[in-house]
């Protein structure tokens, strides 16, 4: 059995490790890779921080060796990755945690670090220690929303208890299932910010602050929606 679950997790690992570099350059701009956030999160919720760190880390490495990406493909990653892991497990297997963890590990944490990396490694000049933490923290959001919706879906099916349990992983089981919904809408909001902001761009060439304020009420109408949600079914929370 437990030879078992470790070539299903070495599989796995392998599945993870080529989607992450397949589907990288998706949206991806320098210091923003939304799908790489996407595969931290699934990797943490499935087999934990310590898998997760060292997806993050191959995942890396080949970006650098056949794509060309500067060391931001690692500081990009690992620490979202990790923190991810953790803080699922911390709270008992609640995604939005691991949610958090890729946000602040990557959008905080990694941007900051990438700064030294960048500078004194890679020879950048006119960088500041934030100058990472907007385009970090906008990609996490992206990517970690569609994780989030993606799990949360799954994990109403109960798949994500299978899949775990398969893998020899720590299994959670319970949950606000209502708040998990509640936040769900809410993150939808990001993904619509996204896109949003990609139409404007391309189908508006001068865009006036009225056409560039449509992202902000598009965000703000998901969050509505969640925390309307949410009032509206805690009852039964």
């Amino acid at each position: 059995m437990k030879n078992n679950q470790n070539l299903l997790r070495i599989t796995f690992m392998g599945m993870m490790i080529a989607l992450g570099v397949v589907i990288s350059p998706i949206l991806r701009v320098e210091g923003m890779c939304p799908m790489a956030h996407l595969i931290n999160v699934t990797c943490a919720v499935f087999i934990g921080p310590f898998y997760a760190f060292l997806c993050a880390l191959i995942i890396g490495i080949l970006r650098m060796i056949f794509m060309g990406i500067p060391p931001l493909a690692l500081t990009g990653a690992v620490f979202g990755a990790f923190l991810s892991g953790m803080l699922y497990r911390l709270s008992k297997g609640k995604i939005v945690w691991a949610f958090l963890g890729e946000v602040i590990g990557t959008g905080i944490i990694g941007a900051i670090v990438s700064y030294p990396v960048m500078t004194w490694i890679w020879g950048r000049t006119g960088l500041t220690w934030m100058f990472y933490v907007p385009s970090f923290t906008a990609g996490t959001l992206i990517g970690g929303s569609l994780a989030f919706v993606l799990l949360t879906r799954m994990k109403k099916a109960g798949l994500v208890a299978q899949i775990q349990s398969a893998l020899g992983s720590d299994v959670y089981t319970g949950g606000n299932e209502v708040l998990n919904d509640a936040i769900g809408i809410a993150v939808l909001g990001f993904i619509g910010y996204l896109v949003t902001v990609v139409l404007v761009h391309k189908f508006v060439p001068e865009p006036n602050a009225a056409v560039n304020s449509i992202k902000y009420f598009v965000l703000a109408a998901f969050i509505a929606a969640g925390v309307l949600y949410w009032n509206l079914n805690k009852s039964r929370a």
